[in-house]
């Protein structure tokens, strides 16, 4: 797995004028904190991050954070929480936290839906219900994406949480075997208001989310 280098520098204030003062600078505000250590407050060139976040899906990707100074800083972390400007989505504030390799951790991981469904083929239409899952798992090993083949699938057939297996030492947590996805008749899809899917060709990647 690659691990993206990021830049950061030591901040010594806080509080909103210091947030405003770094941002006119082209700078934002940022956090790293873990479970073995006390928080470290920094800053990051907003371009720089715009950057990154460009290339990565950050709820899934490690990090080799470096921060010069006095007190140099050097650790594999993750980004836990990003804050955006509601109208804008300009970039307000970071949230990282380091990352212990030996330990597993939860991220989120979309969806990727594989294969044509012999009950699309019937006239049957697809229904996704979910298009991310939790998984547990060494940060070396946190997969792209879970695939779900669906050509076996006849109208009436559904595919749950428990009938999927990870490739490696990674696993799905779940307390209830919820639905991932189904074929349901053209008359249910359009009783129930859903789109009909059935067109859909495979694969359908859904958009990370950050861990949980």
């Amino acid at each position: 797995m690659e691990i993206h280098r990021i830049e950061a520098q030591p901040r010594h204030s806080t509080g909103k004028g210091t947030a405003r003062a770094l941002r006119r600078e082209g700078r934002i505000p940022a956090v790293l904190y873990g479970s073995d250590m006390d928080s470290v407050n920094l800053s990051l060139g907003t371009h720089s991050v715009d950057l990154l976040l460009n290339r990565i899906n950050y709820a899934q990707t490690l990090l080799n954070l470096v921060v010069a100074g006095d007190a140099p800083i050097d650790k594999t972390v993750m980004i836990k929480e990003i804050q955006a400007e509601p109208l804008s989505q300009n970039l307000r504030h970071v949230d990282f936290y380091e990352i212990d390799m030996k330990r597993k951790l939860t991220v989120t991981v979309p969806i990727v839906i594989t294969g044509v469904a012999k009950g699309i083929e019937d006239g049957g239409v697809l229904q996704i219900v979910r298009r991310e899952l939790d998984v547990n798992c060494l940060p070396d090993a946190i997969p792209e994406n879970v695939t779900v083949d669906v050509t076996n699938l006849e109208i009436g057939d559904s595919i749950h949480v428990n009938e999927l297996k990870l490739d490696g030492a990674g696993e799905i947590p779940h307390d209830v075997n919820f639905t991932i996805v189904t074929i349901v008749s053209p008359k249910r899809a359009e009783a129930e208001g859903k789109p009909a899917e059935g067109a859909e060709e495979a694969p359908t990647e859904a958009a990370a989310a950050p861990e949980k």
